[in-house]
């Protein structure tokens, strides 16, 4: 048996991909992430599925079970919150379980900042407005490589989705003005994107960290900043009659 690395989604149970409902109703063991994944996406699982919590478990105890169960024959889960290639601790277990030569499986899930654009309704790339989108991070506990500094990536005044760091976010508009960015771009922070608890604050740099506070937000929440958060916005060329193309995708 293999283990199956499912992505969750941002939290709303439904964004769920079905390949991962699949693996999730079938699996008879399932390590989910803590307070991060929507409890509702538990009860998907089957009868006699043995859950359990890896907020309480550290990386050695979690591999235990995947290897314990795989080796009995049975179906294992890992439900990462949002998709697991975005700050989900993943490569340390897929060598952990390589060291093992226990098989696995990767089903991607919906990330959180995809839910949070839907959220606030907008598009990241905007044309001739922002045309990329930055995510990345605060540094804190976790430092971050020197060239990836929140002041350099802001530079580029471009969109950008700041995981991690809602606990910090009068530093990181210090980071974003230091960088380059005025202090009117637009900002939004948004709590738990696509729950039913779901909060957004929107603002600008220079009194987002004001209004975060007010709110009540430190945690579980994404930045996200930039001018496609504004009014200004541009006609795609894709389906503008006087642009020729081969095709419209």
């Amino acid at each position: 048996m293999k283990v199956k690395f499912v992505g969750a989604g941002p939290g709303d149970p439904e964004l769920l991909t079905i390949k991962g409902h699949r693996a999730l109703s079938e699996a008879d063991t399932v390590i989910y992430a803590g307070s991060l994944v929507n409890p509702e996406l538990l009860k998907y699982c089957k009868s006699g599925c043995e859950i359990y919590n890896s907020a309480v478990m550290n990386l050695e105890e979690i591999i235990e079970v995947c290897h314990r169960d795989t080796k009995a024959g049975l179906s294992v889960v890992r439900l990462h919150t949002g998709d697991f290639s975005i700050y989900g601790s993943l490569r340390e277990q897929i060598e952990a379980l390589n060291a093992l030569d226990i098989s696995y499986e990767l089903i991607p899930g919906v990330s959180s900042f995809l839910g949070a654009a839907s959220a606030l309704e907008i598009e990241y790339t905007v044309p001739e407005i922002s045309q990329s989108l930055i995510i990345t991070r605060m540094e804190g506990r976790t430092p971050v490589p020197e060239l990836e500094k929140l002041s350099s990536f802001a530079s580029h005044q471009t969109s950008m989705a700041i995981f991690l760091s809602s606990g910090m976010v009068s530093d990181v508009m210090t980071e974003l003005v230091k960088g380059g960015y005025t202090e009117d771009t637009p900002v939004a922070v948004i709590y738990k994107a696509t729950w039913p608890d779901e909060k957004i604050v929107r603002g600008s740099i220079a009194d987002i960290a004001e209004k975060v506070a007010e709110a009540g937000i430190s945690k579980t929440a994404l930045i996200i900043v930039g001018r496609c958060l504004g009014y200004e916005f541009n006609a795609s060329k894709l389906y503008d009659k006087a642009f020729s193309h081969e095709f419209r995708a």
